[in-house]
This record gives C-alpha cells, sequence and structure tokens, in this order.
C-alpha cells in the first residue's frame, strides 16, 4: 500500500508541472507564423535594402528620360587680358572706290587695351539620331528594375524561409524542454524512491548513483535547451526588424494535413514561379539588348543646335552678341575595330546568358526532387514515430495496471511514463521536421508565402 500512495502524488506533481509551464507560456505575446513572415516582409532590414535597390533603379529610369529633351548649357569666362587682341587691315581692304580711293587708305590697326574681359556662352542642343539609343538604353533599364524586382521576391522568399525555418526551430526547442522538464521530474522522483530503497537495503548505491547521474544529465541538457531557445527567439527577433530582446510565445502548428501533389506538377510550378529564372531569362533579353546599343554606336549623332555669344569689354569693333542655329553632325569614321571587338564581346555575352539560363533551369529542378524527396521521407518518419507513440502508451497502460495489483515496481511505471514521454518528444519533432521540409519545398517551388 505504501508504493500505491507514492504514485499519486506523482501524478499530481507532474499534473502541477504541465499547468505551471503552460502558465509560463501565456504570459507574453503569442506570435502565429503568419503574423511572424507578414512583420518579416514589412520589417526585415535585408528586405527594404531590396526594396531601395528596386527604388534606386526607378530613379536612374527616371534620369534617363530626361536625355530625349533638349539640353541647356551655359558658358562664361572672365579674364585678364595679358596681351593686346590687335586687328590688322590692309591698305583697301575693303576696297577702293572712285573719288576716295582706298579703304583703308593705309594700313590700321584696331587694338584691344590689356583690361579684364568677358565671354558669356549659351547653347541648347536637342538630339534627333540619339533617340534610337537612347530608348534601347530605356529598354535596358526597365529589364533592370524587372530583374531587381525578380531579386526583391527572392529576399522575401529566402527571408520568409528563414522565419519559418527558425519559428520550426523554437518550436522544437521548446518542444525538447517540455519533454526534458517531464524527465527531470520523473528522474527526481525515481531518485527519491531508490533512495528509500538504499536506505531499506532493498536495492544497490550504483543504481542510485546511475539514476542521480542520469538527473543530472537531465537538468544539464535543459539549461542548454533554455539556452538554444534564447537565442534562436533573439534571431527571429532580428529577422522580424524588431528589437531582439522582445518576449514572445509561438503558437503550436497544426497537425499533419494532406499533402496532394506530384513531382511533375512540383517541377512545372518551379519552372513557371522560381525567380532565379525570370531573372535569368532577364538577363538573356539584357544581353541580346546590349548588343543592339553596341551595334547603334555605328550611326552618327545628328542633333539641332543654337548657339549664343556674347563677349564683353573688348574693343568696339568686336560684335557685342551674335547667334546661330543649326545641324550638328559628329560621326566616327575609323576606330581601328574598336566597335567591331566590343560587338563580338557582347555577341559571348550573349551566349553565356543562354548558357546560365539553362544551368539555373537544371539547379533548380534538382533542388525541387530533393526537397520533393525529403517532403515523402519526413511523412514517412511521422507515420513510424506515431506507431512508436502508440506502442510505448500501450506499455505504460499495462505496466500501471501491473502496479496497481502489485506485479510491477513504481520504478518500471516511471520507465515506462518515460518512454511515453521520449516518443511525445520524438512525434513533435517529427511533425516539425516534416513542416520545415515542405517549408523548403515551398520555396523551392517558388511561393511567394
Amino acid at each position: 500500500m505504501k508504493t500505491n500512495s507514492i504514485f499519486g502524488p506523482l501524478l499530481l506533481l507532474l499534473l502541477i508541472c504541465s499547468i505551471s509551464v503552460v502558465a509560463q507560456e501565456t504570459s507574453s505575446e503569442v506570435l502565429t507564423l503568419d503574423q511572424a513572415t507578414a512583420l518579416a516582409i514589412s520589417h526585415n532590414r535585408i528586405v527594404q535594402n531590396s526594396k531601395l535597390a528596386v527604388d534606386k533603379v526607378n530613379d536612374q529610369l527616371a534620369a534617363t528620360r530626361t536625355l530625349r529633351y533638349p539640353t541647356f548649357n551655359l558658358y562664361a569666362l572672365g579674364s585678364q587680358q595679358l596681351a593686346s587682341l590687335d586687328f590688322t587691315f590692309e591698305r583697301g581692304v575693303f576696297g577702293t572706290y572712285q573719288g576716295l580711293g582706298p579703304i583703308p587708305a593705309t594700313e590700321t590697326v584696331i587694338s584691344t587695351p590689356k583690361q579684364p574681359t568677358a565671354i558669356i556662352i549659351g547653347s541648347v542642343t536637342q538630339p534627333l539620331s540619339q533617340q534610337y539609343r537612347i530608348r534601347l538604353n530605356l529598354d535596358q533599364i526597365e529589364l533592370s528594375k524587372q530583374v531587381a524586382n525578380e531579386e526583391l521576391r527572392q529576399q522575401q522568399q529566402a527571408t520568409v524561409n528563414d522565419v519559418k525555418q527558425l519559428y520550426y526551430g523554437i518550436l522544437q526547442s521548446q518542444s525538447a524542454i517540455k519533454s526534458n522538464q517531464q524527465s527531470v521530474e520523473l528522474y527526481r522522483e525515481l531518485d527519491r524512491v531508490t533512495t528509500d530503497l538504499v536506505a531499506q537495503q532493498a536495492a544497490l548505491k550504483s543504481q542510485n548513483l546511475d539514476v542521480k547521474a542520469k538527473l543530472a544529465k537531465e537538468e544539464y541538457d535543459g539549461l542548454n535547451l533554455r539556452n538554444q531557445l534564447a537565442s534562436q527567439k533573439e534571431q527571429l527577433n532580428n529577422l522580424l526588424g524588431r528589437d531582439i530582446r522582445t518576449n514572445f510565445e509561438v503558437a503550436p502548428l497544426p497537425e499533419l494535413t494532406i499533402f496532394e501533389m506530384d513531382l511533375v506538377s512540383a517541377q512545372n510550378r518551379a519552372l513557371d514561379q522560381r525567380p532565379e529564372i525570370k531573372e535569368a531569362q532577364l538577363k538573356v533579353k539584357q544581353a541580346e539588348l546590349d548588343r543592339r546599343i553596341k551595334k547603334a554606336e555605328y550611326l552618327p549623332d545628328v542633333s539641332l543646335g543654337l548657339n549664343y555669344v556674347s563677349p564683353r569689354n573688348f574693343n568696339d569693333f568686336v560684335p557685342r552678341n551674335y547667334a546661330s542655329a543649326g545641324v550638328i553632325f559628329s560621326w566616327d569614321v575609323f576606330d581601328w575595330g574598336k566597335k567591331s571587338r566590343e560587338l563580338d564581346g557582347k555577341r559571348k555575352s550573349a551566349e553565356q546568358a543562354q548558357n546560365g539560363l539553362v544551368e539555373t533551369q537544371n539547379r533548380i529542378l534538382i533542388d525541387v526532387n530533393t526537397r520533393f524527396r525529403k517532403v515523402q521521407q519526413t511523412r514517412e518518419l511521422l507515420r513510424v514515430v506515431q506507431l512508436a507513440q502508440d506502442a510505448a502508451k500501450e506499455k505504460l497502460r499495462v505496466a500501471q495496471n501491473k502496479y496497481q495489483v502489485q506485479a510491477a515496481l513504481l520504478s518500471d511505471v516511471l520507465q515506462m511514463q518515460t518512454g511515453v514521454v521520449e516518443t511525445d518528444h520524438q512525434y513533435q519533432q517529427a511533425l516539425l521536421a516534416f513542416w520545415a521540409a515542405r517549408a523548403e519545398l515551398e520555396k523551392a517551388l517558388g511561393d511567394d508565402k
């Protein structure tokens, strides 16, 4: 009867321990997985930098559009004349007239004194033939913007996956801590029982020492698990872009759900959605457009120009203002094969981009295949662990029945209880491993959430 009186308080102790754990978990903010991923997408600093990269390309696009419009230039030179500016007119340079004779009658020199002078030059230039190259450059920047958007998607997906993995890791640590706490309580009770048995000379001292050693090991493991959990929460807070000291708890995950997808569908979905493939396709277009831009350099530059020049403080003989309008033509007639060589390099870059696209597609297919098989493995492992969990519960039920008729020792019951706790923990670990593998597959498929 004495041993029967021990089992009741033990169950009460375990119940109180479980209630205290639940009370601790509900004392702070409960963060769901959906809330965590939403916070990461909106506040993660690396994601914010990727968004800023898209904004920078938009700024570059707006700046390049201004090249289509006229350019206005103002140039002013103020200087001190170091030598006089002389204008020499030969005798009769303006002609010889009847009754007047040659004009001028003698050689005449008009000089500008050594004094401060200024020249003001204004010009307006409207590009014409350059509009074709400008449009090609705008198309190139637009492709760069699309690449930046795909890189943003890729960073968002990587961040969401990191959040999920850390979230699952926290749940695994919490499950391990809970199992560890139950094991510590069981070993403490077992230590008390074996200590009494040793005092009654019904058990060996070595058995009691063995229990104490296992108890110390469980307490040490518990300390490591709590430290690991604290580090994981700090890392998750950092991913969410908030103070790493923010206290929170995570919500439990649902049980296993049906996962209906075949490998071929997964492969096609990844090829259609992965940002890396879209980025590689855009880079193929960029390489081809870059070749066209280089080829357009063979065209001459033709612009409309309006110029205005105003010399100041020169001799009155120098005109004060004069303006001109016309067509500006510029063309590099011979460049020693420079453009041709550069164009060949652009063609090779286009071939490299095409090879990179095929390599990216193959790499992604391998990734999807690996992640898909991992999900299958974790689902099967979950089934195996669930069977082991059922077996451990049945063993505990049999041991409890034997104990009540004094056909088994309390230590046997405690051992079976430890087995149930361990299989419960293994089931939680297998369930979380399945969700982690599924998250990796979702990332491999290119899902945005």
